[in-house]
């Protein structure tokens, strides 16, 4: 079991605190795990084992607690003693108007509340409604590298490459045969297709929702539009329109597969609205769906530097400075930082592309250019820095972001 503290602190910091605790993300990145291991922290530190009570909803025992109102009596039925007591229910959005059992448990002051689950539509619509200002949202992401490396040690480098294959699925960073793993790595695959977006959306193309995957995953890095997407499949001869592009990749967001990089326009101060970027929740899938490239490091190590941005509890865009680009302004608060990555910037050509965009801005903000370069470098301010040691260093404590 990897134990996940940056995340179990989070629980810890909210625990006994009157808002509900929803902890999100794709599945299998972990999220039924930490909150065993909440529930084994609160019964080692005196919480009686009966006033904890667990409902994984993928599980077939509690098939019948998918009735909202069943599952608030079942729930009140065992809330029979003075004291606080632990709800904890794991894949909440199976529960269809799950929101109504959750608002009636919320009333009662002697309940704390933490749920899971696997596609972001549940924090939308009714439930964001009914409990605006209630609830906080723990987003988890599978392993960092620095979370990796705890589980596996040894050669800082040798531990990092197997991470830039692998991916950070917890469970299949330990599985050492490469069949297995891309085994394990299609059946999270397959599950978030077929059941979190699919059945959950009534998607009637799924070859075409496929193929968006795969152009996506394809494209990680690169600035993209809807209709970009629509035009370079149907060219490939599968007709499609830029509305249903915009559907499906939506879809794919809210499963939790996909994340969006806005722009941002560090001389005008605003966000712009078109023209994103897309990284993909974990590189091991990209592996599985396109093979290894050797020819995208640049852009694996773009994704692998974006998630752990997130990680860090920063709101990350993609720069904009007149004609070039910065590949993300990270912020949190009144904190900004630029970031710049690449395999190296050892060649001439390459290092001026990669710090020209940010000796335009100027401002006082840190900049930084990642790479896998062991020699330091920068100039103007710009500080120069290996991908691994940034990964391994102790970030500060990420925001905790309210509904």
């Amino acid at each position: 079991m990897v134990e996940r503290q940056e995340y179990m602190q989070k629980l810890i910091q909210w625990k006994d605190r009157q808002v509900i605790k929803v902890v999100t993300g794709v599945r299998r990145c972990g999220k039924s795990t930490l909150l065993l291991m909440f529930r084994d922290f609160l019964e080692k530190n005196g919480v009686d084992s009966k006033k904890c009570i667990s409902i994984n909803f993928e599980d077939l025992r509690y098939e019948e607690l998918k009735d909202y109102h069943k599952l608030y009596v079942y729930i009140m039925e065992h809330v029979t003693e003075e004291g606080r007591y632990y709800i904890f229910l794991d894949e909440i959005q199976l529960v269809p108007d799950f929101q109504k059992a959750v608002d009636s448990l919320y009333l009662h002051e002697n309940v704390d509340l933490y749920l899971t689950g696997s596609n972001a539509a549940m924090l939308s619509g009714e439930l964001a409604t009914m409990l605006s200002g209630r609830y906080v949202e723990i987003r988890m992401l599978p392993l960092s590298f620095r979370e990796y490396y705890e589980l596996v040690g040894g050669d800082r480098k040798e531990a990092f490459n197997a991470y830039y294959r692998k991916g950070g699925f917890p469970y299949a960073a330990l599985l050492q045969e490469e069949a297995i793993r891309r085994d394990y790595l299609m059946g999270i695959y397959n599950t978030v297709l077929l059941k979190d977006i699919v059945e959950r959306k009534r998607i009637a193309d799924v070859p075409l929702l496929e193929g968006i995957i795969r152009f996506l995953a394809d494209n990680i890095g690169n600035v993209v539009s809807v209709k970009k997407i629509s035009d370079s499949l149907t060219s490939d001869g599968r007709k499609t329109t830029a509305m249903t592009v915009d559907g499906y990749v939506q879809a794919l967001k809210d499963a939790f597969i996909l994340y969006e990089a806005n722009r941002y326009d560090v001389k005008g101060k605003q966000y712009l609205r078109s023209l994103e970027k897309y990284y993909l929740v974990d590189i091991g899938l990209r592996s599985l769906l396109l093979g290894e490239r050797v020819r995208d490091v640049g852009r694996i190590l773009e994704n692998i530097v974006y998630l752990e941005l997130l990680r860090r509890g920063y709101r990350v865009s993609v720069g904009k400075v007149d004609t070039l680009e910065v590949d993300f302004v990270a912020e949190s608060g009144d904190e900004r930082i630029y970031y710049q990555v690449s395999a190296s910037v050892l060649d001439p050509a390459t290092y001026d592309r990669e710090f020209r965009p940010l000796k335009r801005i100027h401002d006082n903000y840190p900049k930084y250019v990642l790479s896998m370069d062991d020699l330091p470098m920068g100039e103007d301010g710009i500080r120069q820095m290996n991908i691994i040691d940034f990964l391994l260093e102790q970030p500060h404590p990420p925001a905790f972001p309210h509904g």
